[in-house]
């Protein structure tokens, strides 16, 4: 048995398959008849694209003892994490841009299909190490057109590093309902992307409360540009970048239009494309100093392991974990490498999307369906999030402060927490935010909720 990485509420297994010629990894629910992993493989089964690993089964693993636990397959991408890939080719400016057309294009699948991919980002892309092709991975923070909310939090699962500018602005204001993410948020996603594997830096936050957000919610805003950041930036890639960072949501453009754009500026862009981006050198312009202190520091290099996209089986599943296998035939673990737990870097929160990739755990630990495996409570406030009084006491008696914020428990076993729920002390938690004032008017969103 050897566990290769853990999410909120899924583990993926190195393993081999019935005839033991092929190595495989099975992404398996921590939780029984876990709603999410259904909602991720219909929309996977609807998407045709090169660029998203091909859902191959999915169904549910019946233990010897309690109810089945949903699992799913898909094609095996092994590659490297894009910002780990892009610290460690430093590509061209060229390179970039056909790596963003190929991603644009995958977006363009998946809003086809009626869904959203909902956390875009660096650890939910890999660059495959055999020819340096991208794939759009971890569908388990989506939706589609029709599936059913599951979440009651004002925003739906992502990653704060990569929201849009309007979600911040709707969430403010006078809003009951949750905010409902749109094709130009996952495009908003990409631009965040983008400028990191550039820069070495997030853009400016689009969060309020932040002095920087001027960039974003100020009167006639415009886009950050990473040739600011990045002199070795061609014009056309900062230019394209920068639309996708566009304040208005209607100046990005499609996911398709986006893609053609970059596909054009392959063609078109002379040799300055094809010179080194060389991340990490010295900011270009007082603007791109302002940025310097959220610069991301390079890691320690750590131990490397296959990094894969879930991998397909062709027919019915039977798992050997432990607690006594089915008749039949079974998966047998594969020994592998012990890898080191770490802090995930990407937007400093790990998404519902089980973002088990970037979050590797220790073999040691041993695996179990039974124990629970839910978000932990986070260090600090989730923005907007109610907060104690300078006496240290939450406006109601129901909330509890912690890490100076306003929590409400709830009284059921950890393993039962909310999808939106956050584990401390062996107890369940939900954050607690100010009530909303009736809203006044229809948000000119897609009608796509959470």
């Amino acid at each position: 048995m050897d566990l290769r990485g853990r999410g909120a509420y899924g583990a993926v297994y190195r393993a081999r398959d019935v005839t033991g010629t092929r190595i495989v990894a099975l992404k398996l629910a921590l939780h029984a008849r876990d709603e999410r992993f259904a909602r991720e493989a219909e929309l996977l089964s609807r998407i045709h694209h090169p660029a998203v690993p091909r859902l191959r089964a999915s169904g549910d693993w019946q233990p010897a003892k309690g109810p089945p636990h949903p699992y799913l397959a898909m094609d095996w991408v092994e590659g490297t994490p894009l910002y780990d890939w892009a610290r460690e080719h430093g590509p061209t400016s060229r390179q970039v841009m056909v790596l963003l057309a190929r991603l644009a294009r995958a977006l363009e699948a998946t809003h086809a299909a009626g869904g959203l991919h909902r956390d875009v980002k660096g650890h939910n892309v890999l660059v495959r190490e055999e020819d340096g092709q991208a794939f759009l991975i971890d569908f388990g923070s989506s939706h589609y057109v029709g599936a059913a909310t599951q979440t009651s939090s004002p925003f739906p699962p992502g990653t704060p590093a990569y929201r849009s500018p309007e979600a911040w602005r709707f969430v403010a204001g006078d809003a009951a309902a949750p905010y409902a993410p749109g094709q130009a948020d996952d495009v908003f996603a990409l631009g965040v992307t983008a400028f990191r594997v550039i820069s070495g830096r997030y853009p400016p936050s689009t969060h309020p409360e932040v002095a920087e957000s001027r960039f974003w919610h100020a009167e006639g805003a415009q886009a950050p540009s990473p040739r600011d950041s990045n002199g070795h930036c061609c014009l056309a890639l900062s230019a394209l970048v920068s639309r996708m960072l566009a304040p208005g949501l209607h100046a990005r453009g499609t996911a398709r239009e986006l893609a053609e754009a970059m596909e054009r500026a392959v063609a078109q862009a002379g040799p300055e494309a094809d010179v080194p981006l060389r991340v990490g050198g010295a900011p270009r312009s007082r603007a791109a100093a302002q940025w310097n202190g959220r610069s991301i520091p390079r890691r320690a290099r750590r131990r490397r392991w296959p990094w894969v996209a879930i991998v397909g089986l062709g027919g019915p599943l039977v798992l050997s974990l432990g607690w006594g296998a089915r008749a039949g035939a079974s998966v047998t673990m594969a020994p592998g490498p012990t890898v080191v737990a770490e802090e995930a870097t990407d937007g400093g929160t790990v998404a519902v999307g089980d973002s088990v990739f970037s979050a590797p755990v220790a073999t040691a630990q041993t695996p179990s369906a039974w124990s629970t495996i839910a978000l932990d409570l986070p260090p600090r406030p989730f923005p907007g999030q109610t907060r104690p009084d300078a006496s240290g006491r939450c406006p109601r008696k129901v909330h509890i402060p912690i890490h100076g914020g306003c929590w409400v428990k709830l009284a059921v076993d950890p393993k039962d927490c909310a999808e939106d729920g956050y584990v401390y002390k062996g107890d369940c938690y939900l954050p607690a935010f100010p009530s909303a004032r009736p809203a006044t008017s229809s948000p000119a969103h897609c009608p796509v909720h959470h």
